[in-house]
């Protein structure tokens, strides 16, 4: 008699690590005020763009993660040994300025959340979870905090279960995931353009990059261009562990345009511009039930999704340098990763101090990442098949293809995005 499902299912979840905490990480709080929107806004419509991007996302976080393992370093490691020191500059540059805005949305988000559920002052809730989220990040050591990662995107199901208690017609919704709904409009295109700004995002490559590198050490092994007769099983738990990751990811922002569709959209609730104002709004129409997993959704994606992005700064800015930076390092081994953590992380709450309004910090972080999304993923294709980065373990050609297939598409939603603000 062969295993059994749940010893098949506990074996698969230990396999799990860097690709499923990165694609739950995909579904932050800025991400679901983003789906909150296109589902009240146009219904299930745009449902059918989850299914199209999500082999980009397979393929350019794969990409990602076999930098980290096959070279031992992270994407601004590579870029400072291979490529110009400008584009590492402004790489580094851009990504920090967009994970800052990002964080303070998203730190933003979690406490109006808590502030919808118990009250308070909600202010005082964004500083504390910037507080809690640095200390937990730089206290715990690096397998502590990547089980407690890894455990806290089960908070996530929680918009399935929102899901479940709408009155979803399910004919329509899932005809919507392959049958295109096309509108020729700006607001539809700008939606679309929405959609994949927030699926395939810049800090999400550093981390993944990143965390293959840490696991790396954890395990004391060497990179993959060193010892690549051990790259078949290693590069076969990576391509398992983003695609699970990635489809994780897509099935709970399916969820989420579903759940407004069917809630907010159905009713003529069709202005939702944050997360914590969908939760709000969903109250008086699919309960309070609904209302409560939505709120504490928010919440517990934000705990997974803020140190991704701090980390992912920290990551970063420690690689363009050339010093040591690691989540398994001791404060005072690591000071300036761990400096990078605590400085974005504080500076992305301080900005819910100033009156700055989050929907437009998310339209200018979405700017930033519009605008270095396509010419990093460009620079990550062109190590993944540089031989003097990656040894004999260069990208094979039908990844390529898909690669630069997933490049051109964000390149294009690129130009779209800045076609409509003229």
């Amino acid at each position: 008699m062969g295993p059994s499902l749940a010893s098949r299912l506990r074996k698969l979840f230990g396999q799990l690590g860097p690709g499923l905490v990165t694609g739950a990480a995909d579904d932050d709080p800025s991400g679901i005020g983003t789906h909150s929107q296109v589902g009240a806004q146009f219904g299930y419509g745009l449902a059918w763009t989850f299914v199209f991007s999500f082999p980009l996302m397979v393929i350019i976080q794969t990409v990602a993660a076999e930098i980290g393992c096959v070279t031992g370093g992270g994407i601004a490691k590579n870029l400072r040994r291979h490529y110009p020191r400008p584009l590492l500059l402004a790489a580094v540059l851009l990504l920090l300025v967009a994970n800052i805005v990002n964080l303070g949305a998203d730190l933003g988000a979690m406490g109006a959340a808590l502030f919808l559920l118990v009250g308070g002052d909600g202010a005082l809730y964004t500083l504390l979870f910037g507080v809690v989220c640095v200390v937990l990040e730089v206290a715990l050591s690096y397998p502590r905090y990547a089980a407690i990662l890894k455990w806290a995107t089960l908070s996530l199901f929680s918009y399935v279960a929102v899901v479940v208690v709408a009155d979803v017609p399910w004919a329509r919704a899932l005809t919507a995931l392959v049958v295109p709904e096309i509108q020729w409009n700006g607001a539809y295109a700008m939606a679309v353009v929405a959609i994949l700004g927030t699926t395939i995002s810049p800090y999400l490559f550093f981390w993944q990059a990143g965390q293959e590198v840490e696991e790396q050490h954890r395990r004391h092994a060497k990179p993959l261009c060193i010892t690549p007769r051990e790259a078949g099983p290693e590069l076969s738990r990576i391509r398992t562990d983003t695609l699970v990751g990635m489809a994780f990811s897509s099935v709970i922002s399916v969820a989420i345009v579903f759940a407004t569709a069917a809630t907010l959209n159905a009713h003529g609730i069709t202005n939702i511009t944050t997360s914590a104002q969908a939760a709000e709004a969903l109250r008086p129409i699919a309960g309070s039930f609904a209302f409560a997993l939505f709120a504490f959704g928010i919440i517990g994606t934000g705990l997974l999704a803020v140190p991704v992005l701090a980390g992912s700064a920290a990551y970063a800015v420690t690689e363009m340098v050339g010093v040591a930076g690691s989540l398994d390092a001791k404060p005072l081994q690591a000071r300036l990763f761990y400096a990078t953590i605590i400085v974005t992380t504080l500076l992305g709450a301080s900005l819910n101090f100033f009156g700055i309004d989050p929907a437009r910090a998310l339209y200018w972080a979405a700017v930033v990442n519009g605008v270095l999304a396509a010419p990093l993923m460009a620079a990550m294709m062109l190590i993944v098949r540089n031989p003097r980065a990656m040894g004999r373990l260069t990208l094979s050609g039908r990844a390529t293809i898909l690669g630069w297939a997933a490049t051109a598409v964000m390149a294009v939603a690129t130009v779209i995005f800045f076609l409509t603000l003229l």
